[in-house]
Order: C-alpha cells, then structure tokens, then sequence
C-alpha cells in the first residue's frame, strides 16, 4: 500500500497508509498547521517534543478555556494525557467533544486505544499473563487482558488474534464485550484496510 508521510523541520510528524477520504487527511493537517485560532496548539506540540509534556498539558487546558468549542484542542489535550497515563482525565476531555469531533477519525481512534488502556492498567504483566493462558487455555480473562496489552505494544495482529481464541473456545464466555473490543480494535486500525478486512472475515466465521 502506498503510505504518505508528512513532514515538518525536516522530521516524519504523522503518516497514513492507503486511500484516505478527505476528512481524515484534513484533520491530520489541522494536527500539524498552525492556524490562528489554534497557537496555543502549535506551541504545545513544541512543547511535547522538547520533552516537557506536563507545560503542553498547562497550556492545551489554557486553550480549551480560551476556546470551549475547539474540538482540535480538546483531542490533543486527551492525547497527551494519555500519553502521561492519565487516563481517566483523557476520557473526561473525549466526552466533552461536539457530536461531529467524536466522529473524527483521531477521536474514534484515542478513545478506542483508552478503553484498552483501561483494560491493560489493571493487568498483570504480559509474562505473567502468558503463563496464566499456558497453565490453563481457557482463561479468557487473561486472554482478554493480554489482547489489550499486545495492541498497546502495537502488535494489532496478536491482540486481535486472543480476542478470536476467546470466541472460539465458546459463546458463553463474555463474547458481546470481546466482539465490542474487537470492532474498537477495527476502528483504531482506519488506516490498515488489509488487517481489517482479514480480521472481520474471522470475526464472522467465529461468530457462525
């Protein structure tokens, strides 16, 4: 698949792969262009990458009282909050987005990789997991639980593939949340058709 990336002083800032609608490469723009209703925006970005995230943190919550309605503000802020493991906060900040900035791309995709946070912050470690699942197959809450940690890690492929053992082992084992994770895993992966497409067909066989 053809990827772009876009750069910025020199350095890769973002990247997409595939045939993207117009909507979601405006809004990887707006992430990176300064535009005079976001400087405070930019100077956080800066900010982040001088390594002071706690100063992007101080002015992105300036801005977002400067500007109440500035979804943009408003996603960077949960982002780096985020980042910081401060994830009850990140959620706060995502609910209070319009109807039409939780429909972002970058929105669906952050509050989708949160909810998964969530799941990995209360989770053993993966070593720790792994030998749970090799004592005993069906421990689906550890399966469950090394899924979330697995895609945190970026491996999307071996997370999506314990969310499918659980549902292969059987439908009375909390299959509606691990089916809702699954389809959380398909929206954070917008810009991988390959993998989402493979992935669904799976999802449906097991299903079926």
């Amino acid at each position: 698949m053809p990827t772009v990336k876009l750069f910025k002083n020199g350095a890769v800032v973002d990247e997409f792969m595939g045939a993207q609608p117009e909507k979601t490469i405006r809004a990887l723009l707006d992430r990176h262009i300064p535009r005079d209703p976001d400087p405070l925006v930019y100077q956080a970005l800066l900010e982040m990458r001088s390594g002071k995230p706690e100063q992007a943190v101080a002015l992105l919550q300036r801005a977002r009282q400067d500007d109440p309605a500035n979804d943009n503000v408003k996603i960077e802020l949960a982002r780096i909050l985020a980042a910081l493991s401060r994830l009850e906060d990140a959620v706060v900040v995502l609910d209070d987005l319009s109807v039409d900035g939780k429909r972002d791309p970058e929105a669906v995709a952050l509050t989708a990789r949160l909810e998964f946070a969530r799941i990995a912050a209360g989770a053993p470690l993966q070593a720790e997991l792994e030998k749970r699942i090799a004592a005993n197959p069906h421990d689906n809450e550890a399966r469950f639980q090394l899924g979330a940690r697995r895609l945190l890690a970026g491996d999307y492929a071996a997370a999506l593939d314990q969310l499918l053992e659980i549902l292969r082992r059987g439908r009375r084992n909390g299959d509606g949340a691990v089916h809702k994770a699954m389809l959380k895993v398909f929206e954070l992966l917008g810009d991988k058709p390959d993998v989402v497409r493979k992935y669904r067909g799976l999802l449906y066989s097991a299903l079926n």
